[in-house]
This record gives structure tokens, C-alpha cells and sequence, in this order.
């Protein structure tokens, strides 16, 4: 079992050194690795015709192949994940060498979480398409694996185009894992065929079970085993009570859960202290 933790992101203020004393005390505690989220842009709720979604401009997100690039340097063993990246609004060459570089000054220590995201706001400024954003992650899925092991690519989808072209400095992982969010029954068939592992979100136990069990077929479809597989469970701290962790932590073992990935936010915990007092809080609850 491997144990990390979501960055706090718009809970930490934007200053580098509080970063690295929070994310150094994480690794420090023993920690596996730091899961992040990301959003280009945060849209205004009172813009004309409206709007509504978990986060607005207020949030703040690092970027975060470069948070991952600063904090390299600053870390010797924790991973580094997108919890999600929402690939079909970026450019997939463009992923492709942030991720290799990422995994180059890590030395291997890069898991790429990814998935389609909700936000038409951020794909209509980033010029793509959100009604085709599931069939194109599926393309870029195949060309990222092909960038990160082939010195040379050529390459003709329906989306993207290389010709003779290849990534340099190729990353230490060769491919760079990739993992799904997601729950959509489209989107477990796409994790079945397609994907390293399972990033589920936050759901009641009985929609855990019913999930996993749909994985499992599609895997089974898929000629695939859950052998090499992971999934990577969130428990949210500011909607689970301590005296469920323990039930909820052991439903997911039950059901294959290879990761554990405790989310702080919203816990009302505004200073870096609080914050790693909640790492070391979760920790002495595992026993790890």
C-alpha cells in the first residue's frame, strides 16, 4: 500500500518556501507521494449567461508541471501526480515533453493522472473542442506512450499530426504510467483498455463496490488482469468523520485499492502547521 496526500493547493498561500517546508515535512513523515489538481482558468460565477462549477477564479491552482519541476529538487523519494490533468484541452506534444522533463529531473518519480474535466470555459480559451474530449484523450493516450519510447514518431490521427519528429531528453520511464479519473461507465471501458490504474473520486461505498465490479468486467473484456493495476482512493477529510476512516479504508482494501490518498482541503486548516499536523494525524491513524 502506498500513502500520499492532495497538495492543499488554495488552502497554502502562494509562497515558494511555505511549499517547500509543507511538501519537505510530507516526505519527511514517510509519505509516497503528493497528488495535485489542476485548473488553467478559474471562470467568474456572475459572468453573463451564467455559470456554476466546484471552483471559480478564486481558486487558486499551480500550474503543475511546474510546481512538480520546482519540487524536485526539493524531494528525494515522493511522487509526483496529476490527480486530474485534463489532457484533451492541451497540446499532446506539449504534455508530452512537460511530463518527460518532469521525469527526467525527478529521476522516474512522475504518475500522470489524467481525464476530460467538466470546464468549457478552460477549453474554449485554450482553443479545443469539449464535445470531442473523450474520443481525443483516447488518441493521446497512444501518442504520449509513443513520444516517451520512440526516439523518432510519425504519427496521423484525427487530432494530432507528427511527421518524423521526437522528443529529447526522452523521460527515465519509458512509458510514463498513466491513470484515469473518472466514474462514467464510457470512462471505465476507456480505463480498462487504456490505463495504468483508477483515480475514482469520493463516492458512498455501495457506488464503490458497483464501480470496481464494472472495472473488473472490463478489464476481463480487455484480456487484462488487475495484476499491475491500481487504484487510487481519496478520502476527504472535511466529509468523512475519524470514526468512518476506518470502515471506509478497509471497503476499498476489500475491493483492491492499491493507493490511499488522504485530501485536506476544506478542513478549515489555514496555516502550514495545521496542515502537516493533519499529515501526521492521518499517519498515526494508519500506523504506517
Amino acid at each position: 500500500m502506498k500513502y500520499g496526500f492532495v497538495f492543499p493547493q488554495y488552502e497554502l498561500p502562494p509562497d515558494p518556501i511555505a511549499i517547500r517546508d509543507y511538501v519537505q515535512a510530507a516526505e519527511n513523515l514517510g509519505y509516497d507521494y503528493l497528488l495535485t489538481y489542476e485548473h488553467v482558468l478559474g471562470a467568474n460565477p456572475n459572468r453573463a449567461g451564467g455559470w456554476h462549477g466546484p471552483y471559480t477564479y478564486q481558486h487558486a491552482f499551480h500550474e503543475p508541471f511546474v510546481l512538480f519541476g520546482y519540487l524536485a529538487g526539493l524531494t528525494q523519494k515522493l511522487e509526483f501526480v496529476t490527480g486530474i490533468l485534463i489532457l484533451p484541452q492541451r497540446q499532446t506534444a506539449l504534455v508530452a515533453k512537460q511530463a518527460a522533463e518532469v521525469d527526467v529531473l525527478s529521476n522516474g518519480r512522475l504518475r500522470l493522472g489524467i481525464g476530460v474535466g467538466w470546464n468549457k470555459v478552460e477549453y474554449d480559451a485554450l482553443g479545443q473542442n469539449f464535445t470531442t474530449r473523450g474520443k481525443r484523450s483516447e488518441e493521446q493516450v497512444d501518442l504520449l506512450r509513443r513520444l516517451w519510447t520512440e526516439p523518432l514518431v510519425t504519427f496521423n490521427g484525427e487530432f494530432d499530426h507528427i511527421e518524423d519528429a521526437g522528443l529529447n531528453p526522452l523521460p527515465i520511464q519509458r512509458p510514463i504510467p498513466i491513470w484515469f479519473g473518472g466514474g462514467a461507465d464510457i470512462v471505465l471501458q476507456r480505463i480498462a483498455r487504456l490505463g495504468d490504474g483508477w483515480l475514482p473520486n469520493t463516492m458512498p461505498l455501495d457506488s464503490a463496490k458497483q464501480l470496481t465490479d464494472k472495472l473488473n468486467i472490463y478489464l476481463e473484456e480487455a484480456e487484462r488482469t488487475r495484476d499491475n493495476f491500481g487504484i487510487d482512493v481519496r478520502l476527504n477529510i472535511s466529509s468523512q468523520n475519524q470514526s468512518t476512516w476506518e470502515t471506509y479504508i478497509q471497503t476499498w482494501r476489500d475491493l483492491g485499492m492499491t493507493h490511499l490518498c488522504v485530501n485536506p482541503l476544506h478542513a478549515g486548516l489555514d496555516t502550514v502547521d495545521k496542515q502537516i499536523n493533519q499529515l501526521r494525524t492521518f499517519k498515526d491513524f494508519i500506523g504506517w
